[in-house]
């Protein structure tokens, strides 16, 4: 089961265990992780998810595809490193990843 440490705005770090094949959002969700709204449920529809990846695990979860890109547009001081947790499955690749979370979502 990969691990995930998510960083609130205000710096506290939670570690959570995911099931893989799960995302972000889902993991955050049902983790009880303050931060991460997921609005729409994962249909990539709202960026109510938006996160920043670390940027030593920017290479494994990869850019964001073109329709995320364009609700990242949306989302609240977006930079480089944003993405929507619905969008990056968690597999044993990402054991470790860490995200930072925005200090609000849209």
């Amino acid at each position: 089961m990969p691990k995930v440490t998510y960083i609130a705005h205000d710096g506290k770090e939670t570690v959570v265990e995911a099931k893989s094949g799960a995302n972000i959002m889902e993991t955050a969700l049902d983790n009880g992780i303050d931060g991460i709204v997921g609005e729409c449920g994962g249909c990539c529809s709202c960026a109510t998810c938006h996160c920043y990846v670390d940027p030593d695990w920017l290479a494994v979860t990869g850019p964001a595809g073109e329709m995320e890109a364009e609700l990242l547009e949306f989302a609240i001081d977006p930079q480089d490193n944003s993405r929507l947790g619905c969008q990056i499955t968690l597999t044993e690749a990402t054991d470790g990843l860490i995200v930072r979370l925005p200090r609000a979502q849209f």
